[in-house]
């Protein structure tokens, strides 16, 4: 039952042009949003993403980069820019902190 609201949540803030969630530790959520090239391996790092697997398969010659602003939804066909997502972690909304602790 909570999973079913969570979805209809997440439909409904999409729709009113709130931030779209994506709970990280959440499996169903990262295997549904995608990197520009179609990976799952992205991680969020400062206002943007960053992918492991476009890493290591850049080239200098490759029009992609391994760090982008956009996560595709596989489920919907739509694109999600980094300040139209809210990310949340098992502690909290993620949030990058310059500087070191």
């Amino acid at each position: 039952m909570a999973d079913r609201f969570c979805r209809v949540a997440r439909q409904v803030g999409v729709m009113t042009g709130r931030k779209t969630t994506i709970h990280l530790d959440d499996e169903t959520d990262r295997w549904r949003w995608v990197c520009p090239r179609g990976h799952r391996s992205w991680e969020p790092t400062n206002n943007h993403f960053w992918c492991a697997k476009c890493a290591r398969q850049m080239s200098h010659d490759d029009e992609f980069s391994p760090e982008f602003h956009e996560l595709h939804d596989k489920r919907s066909g739509e694109t999600r820019t980094r300040d139209e997502i809210r990310l949340i972690t098992t502690v909290g909304p993620y949030e990058h902190r310059e500087g070191s602790a």
